[in-house]
């Protein structure tokens, strides 16, 4: 018996050193498999980067001698259709005048666009925008801006922010047509590329990725905002007050699990649909709970998609901002101005807060980053307009789906590189320290990771020596980082 022991002990010492042998090839295996993919997909012969168009060489070969080697036949179409945007700008009393700013530098007539001031604005500042927009002679001929005029009593900490937003939300589902992307922003924000940097970029992405920043590590929140029961009265008074506290506290629940993060992203179309229609529950439960949630914005969207089977591989852990916070946090981040303009250039995000009114550093995003002239439409290629005597190009609207991508686009490109860099970096951690769970998946040798503190699961696969990630990474890379055929449209992206 004590021998049988002993064998069966040497055994199990044995099949973990054999497990064990298997991280460190699998460590460099990733690492060396994501390098060849930058290696292959970053580069072209020409040394150009081959995944956006606007980065290819236009210069014809100078070795062509006869007039029929400079004949092509034009391609078929190669670009991928630029995606919609569906956004809800909001504002309290006093950001009208910002509102309308910020709405001129995201304008473009291929998306929609939901505005709201809320009841605490007076009535004045409330007319004034919905007399800017309806008498606005691009948005009036274009259609796709609306403001909701019965507005909402919002308070910033309390649950009344979810349900505006998921009230705008279900605005854009009924009457806003084909979207793909459900992006809130405050009249505070504003964005560091135009419309068709991110139209262009969005555009080799899949549909269902959702830019969302997100963490299970609750740690201090979980005793100042998930245990605390507070009541929100803008549920149901009409003059605006803070929320306020209840001596019972709670547990944290077991039903779900809680994530939090930041109260601005960018949701997919498929997900908010599941919030609104709710066909599973999880939505409608959740939003029960965090209607006595402190600070429920920065959890509410982040727990349903994390919890929701469907939906919990789609997130991309980014918020799309160049946000300013002390350290540790406080609740509100500081106010941007020129001298941070080098940090947000340099953040490659495409937006960023929070903005004063009327800052100077807005006139030089205008003048350096968006070409935008004052009280007029971000330039792109669907204007058609004149130029002559300080006109607006954009009072013309052209071909919607003509997109003319700039600086923008590339910073903007090298912003993903970095999250997908972040990412494998994460991987190979996770994967030299062991804890990933071995087994086979069709026949081939396969590791279950989750990645800490967020909610997608990774899997691995390795065969033929070669590791396949096949969660958002691989579709992304996929279909991203893929080498694309030349341009379809006439015209030619902006060169750089």
């Amino acid at each position: 018996m004590k021998r049988l022991r002993s064998y069966l002990h040497f055994k199990q010492q044995q099949t973990n050193v054999v497990e064990r042998k298997w991280i460190f090839p699998l460590a460099i295996g990733s690492m060396v498999s994501l390098f060849l993919l930058f290696l292959t997909t970053f580069t072209s012969p020409d040394g150009f980067l081959p995944f956006l168009p606007l980065y290819r060489s236009s210069k014809a070969s100078s070795s062509a001698i006869f007039i029929e080697s400079k004949l092509h036949p034009l391609p078929i179409s190669s670009f991928p259709p630029p995606p919609r945007f569906a956004y809800l700008i909001s504002g309290s009393i006093g950001d009208g005048v910002m509102l309308k700013r910020t709405l001129q530098a995201l304008y473009h007539p291929i998306n929609q666009y939901v505005v709201h001031l809320d009841l605490e604005s007076t009535p004045d500042e409330r007319r004034d925008v919905q007399d800017f927009v309806t008498n606005h002679s691009v948005f009036n001929a274009v259609g796709n801006v609306r403001m909701i005029t019965k507005a909402n009593l919002v308070t910033y900490r309390g649950p009344t922010m979810v349900a505006n937003t998921l009230h705008a939300a279900a605005i854009l589902l009924k009457e806003g047509g084909d979207w793909d992307w459900f992006i809130n922003l405050s009249a505070t924000d504003y964005p560091l590329v135009t419309q068709d940097d991110l139209l262009h970029t969005f555009s080799y992405l899949p549909r269902d990725l959702n830019f969302i920043d997100h963490t299970s590590n609750i740690g201090w929140k979980e005793f100042q905002r998930a245990k605390p029961i507070i009541i929100d009265p803008g549920l149901y008074m009409t003059k605006k007050a803070d929320v306020f506290w209840i001596t019972q506290r709670r547990s944290v629940p077991t039903a779900f699990k809680l994530f939090t993060g930041s109260a601005w992203m960018a949701l997919s179309r498929p997900f908010v649909d599941f919030c609104i229609w709710g066909w599973d529950n999880l939505p409608r439960t959740v939003l029960m709970y965090y209607a006595n949630f402190i600070s429920s914005p920065e959890g509410y969207f982040h727990t349903v998609i994390c919890n929701a089977q469907e939906f919990r591989n789609t997130t991309v852990n980014s918020d799309l901002h160049f946000i300013s916070w002390d350290n540790p946090p406080k609740q509100h981040p500081h106010h941007l101005n020129v001298n941070d303009m080098s940090r947000m250039i340099n953040s490659n995000a495409p937006f960023a807060r929070k903005f004063p009114r009327d800052d100077p550093v807005l006139d030089k995003i205008d003048a350096e980053l968006l070409l935008r002239g004052s009280d007029m439409l971000v330039p792109g290629g669907w204007c058609v307009g004149s130029r002559e005597n300080g006109s607006d190009p954009c009072s013309v609207v052209g071909n919607t789906t003509v997109l003319k991508p700039g600086p923008g686009a590339k910073r903007y490109v090298v912003f993903f590189h970095v999250k997908l860099a972040a990412l494998a970096t994460r991987f190979h951690w996770i994967a030299t320290r062991g804890l990933a769970s071995r087994g086979r998946v069709g026949g081939i040798e396969s590791w279950e990771l989750r990645i800490a503190s967020s909610c997608n699961i990774t899997i691995c696969t390795v065969g033929m020596g070669v590791l396949v990630l096949q969660n958002w990474i691989g579709h992304y890379v996929a279909q991203f980082f893929s080498i694309l055929p030349s341009p379809s449209n006439s015209q030619e992206p902006m060169p750089i």
